[in-house]
């Protein structure tokens, strides 16, 4: 039996990805493997491994799910290293502000997903964030402390939300390759 490795996402404008992608050249001493543009999202829920058959819950739930929420914006205020208080960090990331509407549609979706979806529960507060960049651990550890670059950049991007992707990702040598395999409109 088949397994997809699923997550529930926001996909982001083609501007936005534009704006974003102008950052990954600024700090070229990092030692990371920077996303690729059609790879900049944000994840509601990490689903991990699931069977034919939860995939179609999936779809089902989430669009009963999202319709009932309007469309909403996501504002972006910082890019930065992630997760916070990690050493090393692992990411540079672009964080959100956790407004209620995307808080309180994730937190709708993961509790109507775990009644038919086996999977594991994130037990921290909900970021929304988008990775630009995966460090890599070793190499990073190479670099002096005082000659690790500081970033902690303040930014001001705002899009709008119209829709919430099912989407599978396929672990490849390069990196992971994410596909849509569903849309939801919000109501």
């Amino acid at each position: 039996m088949k397994k997809h490795r699923v997550f529930i996402a926001i996909n982001l404008p083609k501007k936005i990805k534009e704006k974003l992608i102008k950052y990954q050249t600024k700090w070229p001493e990092l030692p990371i493997r920077w996303t690729k543009p059609e790879n900049l999202h944000i994840t509601l829920v990490f689903l991990g491994y699931i069977s034919d058959k939860e995939l179609l819950d999936v779809f089902q739930i989430t669009k009963e799910v999202v319709n009932s929420h309007k469309a909403f914006s996501v504002n972006l205020k910082k890019i930065g290293y992630g997760p916070p208080k990690k050493i090393p960090p692992r990411m540079v990331w672009a964080i959100g502000e956790a407004s209620k509407d995307i808080v309180n549609l994730r937190e709708e979706l993961e509790k109507s997903l775990i009644e038919k979806v086996n999977f594991p529960l994130e037990n921290r507060t909900f970021t929304p964030h988008i990775t630009l960049g995966r460090i890599r651990t070793w190499e990073w550890r190479q670099i002096e402390p005082e000659e690790r670059p500081e970033i902690d950049e303040g930014i001001n991007l705002s899009f709008e939300v119209n829709s919430i992707e099912v989407m599978e990702s396929h672990l490849k040598r390069g990196g992971a390759e994410y596909t849509i395999l569903e849309s939801a409109p919000l109501g």
